[in-house]
């Protein structure tokens, strides 16, 4: 796959250029580059959330998510390279039904917070979000035949990072957003 790093600093992209996996050049404003980035934010916060004390079997979900996610920036890299598997987005599917099962039903938004673990999660859910906006804007550019299974992968692990934060928190310990405030108190006028 494309080509390895055998130095760091090439100042080849010292011109607002940058090199693709299949040799191309292209702008670093271009969004192919952006969602690329996005998606490196991405995982570097999953990095940031594996710092944290998880339950092992949590620890080995996300760092597969990692993996996937590197695959997934391949695809973004090396135009037409299909890596994400169907299998991938499966292994998201189970892991959202296997833990939102565990967890009590919402009738209410809750709040960004609890645990920094939880938090991180939360971040994480959010970068998602916008990597999944980012990749939108290129199949928009680059047409539906770059899809692959990349646009529903990151649509899910959005809501897998919801229910993951859920489930770090635990239950009951969330805070809910209270849409019933009064006017003094910061709430609707």
């Amino acid at each position: 796959m494309g080509h390895r790093l055998s130095a760091i600093t090439t100042r080849t992209g010292d011109a607002g250029s940058t090199g693709l996996g299949d040799g191309s050049r292209c702008s670093k404003a271009s969004p192919r580059i952006d969602a690329l980035g996005e998606v490196d934010e991405l995982n570097a916060h999953l990095g940031v959330l594996l710092c944290e004390t998880l339950p092992q079997e949590l620890r080995e979900l996300l760092l597969r998510v990692q993996q996937d996610l590197f695959d997934l920036g391949g695809e973004l890299a090396v135009p037409g390279m299909s890596l994400l598997g169907e299998s991938a987005l499966r292994r998201l599917d189970e892991a959202i039904a296997h833990y939102n099962a565990s967890l009590p039903a919402l009738r209410e938004f809750i709040l960004p917070g609890g645990t920094r673990a939880a938090s991180q999660a939360h971040v994480c859910r959010t970068v998602a979000r916008r990597a999944e906006r980012a990749l939108v804007r290129v199949l928009e550019q680059a047409g539906p035949q770059q899809a692959s299974h990349a646009l529903p992968y990151l649509n899910r692990l959005s809501d897998l990072l919801f229910v993951l934060a859920r489930v770090i928190n635990g239950a009951g310990s969330e805070t809910f957003w209270d849409h019933q405030r009064t006017p003094r108190d910061g709430g609707r006028d």
